[in-house]
Formats: structure tokens, C-alpha cells, sequence
């Protein structure tokens, strides 16, 4: 399961190897200054489910580990059936407007994550 990491300056959102395949991608890092905001989210695959170009896996409500390029904004989300529970990282100035992580206690995990503002 993906997880959020708090450094000295920054964010990392470590990723399984399963969920580097899965996702096409890296593990992804944010300095704390970029983060604008954390939000709870019950329905975190709801919440990845954006319109847009996608690059990954997703199967609705079961798995989404994928980059998605929308309209107005582009996220990476890792969210898994077994958490469908998680966060939204809100970042400026990133590759990645927003980070939807799904997690088995995402009111600890949102309390844990400094905001820039």
C-alpha cells in the first residue's frame, strides 16, 4: 500500500513495487512548501475518478494507481479496494496538482501532514 512519508523538507509518496508497475511510475516527491491543503476523503476512488488522459491501472472501485492529465487539473492517485478511505494532498507549483492516497486511517494521516497554505 502506497504511503505518505514526512521529511525534514519534504513529501514522499512512497510507492510499492507492485504500484510503481502498476502506475508507470516512480516514487513521488513534493517539498512541504507546495502542500495548500489535506482533506479526509470517504470516497477516495470517487475522487480519482476524473476525466481525463490517463497512465496506469484502474479498474472502478477495485484499483486506481495511475497518472490522470484532466481539464483543469492533473492528479496521481494510488487507491486500492482494501482502503478505500484516504487523502487529497493539494500541491502548487508541482507536476501533480493533487495526490489521492488511499489509507486505513486517513484522519491520522491527514493530522500527520504540515500545510504551507
Amino acid at each position: 500500500m502506497a504511503e505518505l512519508v514526512i521529511g525534514a523538507t519534504d513529501l514522499t509518496l512512497r510507492l510499492t513495487s507492485a504500484e510503481k508497475v502498476e502506475g508507470i511510475h516512480g516514487d513521488l516527491r513534493a517539498p512541504l512548501t507546495a502542500i495548500t491543503g489535506v482533506e479526509v476523503l470517504d470516497d477516495a476512488h470517487g475522487a480519482a475518478d476524473i476525466v481525463g488522459l490517463r497512465a496506469g491501472t484502474r479498474i472502478p472501485r477495485v484499483i486506481e494507481v495511475a497518472s490522470v492529465h484532466g481539464v483543469r487539473r492533473t492528479i496521481f492517485a494510488a487507491v486500492h479496494h482494501d482502503t478505500p478511505r484516504g487523502v487529497r494532498v493539494s500541491l502548487r507549483d508541482q507536476p501533480y496538482d493533487e495526490w489521492i492516497v488511499g489509507c486505513a486511517d486517513p484522519e491520522a494521516v491527514a493530522a500527520s501532514i504540515p500545510r504551507a497554505g
